[in-house]
């Protein structure tokens, strides 16, 4: 049967349209023959042979259902899921864990359940988009506080009314920075705030185990909620959440994106677990990573994060874009981060280090990028 030729709504090629006029039109792209500084896979876990070879002898065939079959609450609760999200307890050193489909979804998920009418969620306004849009389907009030400013922060809290709630990041994305989170508990519990934090690009990069820079830091405990990502460190798919029981328990009873989907396929959770085993068993590769971020901020030294994520300045769509082809021209896997996802004026080069770039790999980078600096 032929497929119904149904007219293009005007609104949609305007846009197509006005998103090219500005060179912002993105398409998908295949660089795998590329030197990778672009991905997330900061640890390399998601490329590590042996780690595949070990999750294959250990997990690759030991559930005979290719799918989830269901969402948990009806008939996808393996016995999978019990066994990560009790190992992922002692990861995260938290009282319970709610794994979910993907990081997206856990942050959308908490933060628009747990405040309610009334409330009034306080935002990073350099927050991922997931967390941000939780915050405009809550039925709380939502506003952003400017970027790891503490004095706005208080600002907005002292006008804040019902249950205050401030919602950040651990690392941030775009710049690479780290929210002050030892300032932010503070602020919080002299407002009687309480904060979830999102961890998805700290999560296995550091802590004993993985278990990410709130539990490097010992600041865990403080935290309401904290949702880990495993599509990037860890080099898997999916998410969790750690948090007390009883947060748990009202995720399960009230967070959308976790009640209505479908659970993931069990090898993908055994998966989960046997990558935070794997790690616990190769530290060392945080180290490594540590090292790879020294060499570039030693080299480059217009460097200004500490993270694996490097941002490089590019003002102009124009301009970002064709800095990104010249590097990718040069066998360097270099992606520009444009407007409208940044703010027109910001735009940039977003450069990621992982395990697998070698010294030698980070040193033609930097030539690169000052040659045609």
């Amino acid at each position: 049967m032929k497929d119904i030729n149904q007219p293009i709504p005007p609104s949609i090629i305007r846009h197509l349209e006005k998103r090219k006029s500005t060179n912002g039109y993105r398409t998908l792209q295949q660089m795998g023959h590329l030197i990778d500084f672009s991905s997330n896979d900061y640890l390399g876990l998601a490329r590590n042979k042996e780690l595949s070879q070990y999750l294959q002898e250990q997990h690759g065939l030991k559930d005979p259902l290719l799918g989830g079959t269901g969402s948990r609450l009806i008939s996808g609760n393996h016995i999978a899921y019990d066994e990560c999200e009790s190992y992922l307890e002692g990861v995260f050193d938290s009282e319970k864990v709610l794994l979910y489909n993907s990081g997206y979804a856990a942050s959308q998920g908490v933060v628009s359940c747990i405040p309610q009418r009334g409330d009034t969620i306080i935002y990073d306004q350099f927050a991922h988009v997931c967390l941000k849009e939780g915050a405009w389907l809550s039925k709380a009030t939502s506003l952003p506080f400017m970027h790891n400013d503490l004095n706005d922060l208080e600002r907005k809290l002292e006008k804040a009314t019902g249950e205050k709630y401030v919602v950040t990041e651990t690392i941030f994305s775009m710049d690479g920075d780290v929210a002050p989170i030892e300032e932010i508990i503070t602020i919080c519990e002299q407002h009687k705030a309480r904060l979830i934090v999102d961890e998805a690009h700290s999560t296995g990069l550091y802590g004993k185990d993985g278990g990410g820079m709130l539990v490097d830091k010992g600041l865990h405990a403080h935290v309401l909620a904290r949702i880990y990502t495993f599509g990037k460190g860890m080099g898997m798919h999916g998410a969790a959440v750690a948090g007390d029981t009883k947060v748990i328990d009202y995720l399960i009873n009230f967070s959308r994106t976790f009640i209505y989907t479908t659970s993931l396929p069990s090898q993908s959770i055994r998966f989960i677990k046997g990558a935070f085993a794997f790690l616990r068993n190769h530290i060392e590769l945080q180290q490594q990573l540590a090292e790879r971020i020294t060499l570039f901020r030693k080299l480059y030294n217009d460097s200004i994060s500490v993270t694996a994520v490097q941002p490089i300045l590019i003002s102009g769509n124009d301009q970002a874009r064709e800095t990104a082809l010249l590097l990718q021209d040069k066998g360097l896997d270099v992606r520009a981060i444009l407007s409208p996802t940044v703010k027109a004026g910001e735009e940039r080069l977003r450069v990621s280090l992982h395990v697998h770039n070698t010294a030698e790999e980070i040193k033609e980078l930097v030539d690169a990028l000052l040659s045609i600096a």
